[in-house]
């Protein structure tokens, strides 16, 4: 007997600032294996997941693509052009957070396939961990990164998730986390506050 996939209910538009929205959107879709909005089903791709959360603030990236760019370079080349893109000081929840060589996109064995990822900060915590939403083979989901300790999983007095895997390991070679295969955030939406998550320890 083949259970009927149930479908998940389309949520009401989100409300407040851009920034609000574009949270909003994101937060309800973690934990689903699809990234679907006001009906619209966007392919499976991490930036899809940007493309449909920022759609609710009017953000379309467009006119940035390159000859041989990917998905995530575009972002990236419409963050630097359409706002700022940064490495230092505490991110802001909802910009951008671009990753290098999560895993070998052009499959020649080697490590030089530049952005290959991005998502979205969900939240920043007392000590610098940074939340954040982004889309995986399994669906939405959050995962964790500290890149003041960027090669710690957990951290060893608490515990504590610090960073997440993010690519998976070579034979005999450890796993490569969140915080070491991070490149830069972007930001391009107005710098207005946005309402905090809590998120749950893991």
């Amino acid at each position: 007997t083949v259970t009927p996939v149930k479908q998940t209910p389309a949520s009401p538009a989100p409300t407040g600032t851009p920034r609000e929205r574009v949270l909003a959107t994101a937060r309800a879709l973690v934990g689903q294996p699809t990234v679907q909005v006001n009906g619209r089903r966007y392919p499976a791709d991490c930036t899809a997941l940007v493309e449909a959360t920022y759609a609710q603030a009017g953000v379309k990236f467009r006119g940035t693509l390159k000859p041989g760019d990917n998905g995530v370079t575009a972002l990236y080349r419409y963050a630097r052009a359409n706002g700022r893109v940064y490495t230092d000081g505490r991110p802001v929840p909802g910009d951008l957070v671009f990753f290098r060589e999560t895993y070998d996109q052009n499959r020649d064995g080697r490590r030089n396939d530049g952005l290959t990822h991005v998502g979205l900060v969900d939240g920043v915590d007392a000590d610098g961990t940074v939340t954040v939403i982004h889309r995986v083979k399994r669906g939405v989901v959050r995962y964790r990164m500290n890149l003041a300790r960027p090669h710690l999983p957990r951290d060893p007095k608490t515990g504590e998730v610090l960073n997440d895997m993010l690519r998976s390991p070579a034979p005999g070679q450890p796993h490569v986390l969140t915080g070491q295969l991070f490149a830069a955030f972007g930001s391009v939406l107005p710098s207005g506050p946005a309402k905090p998550m809590a998120v749950a320890a893991r």
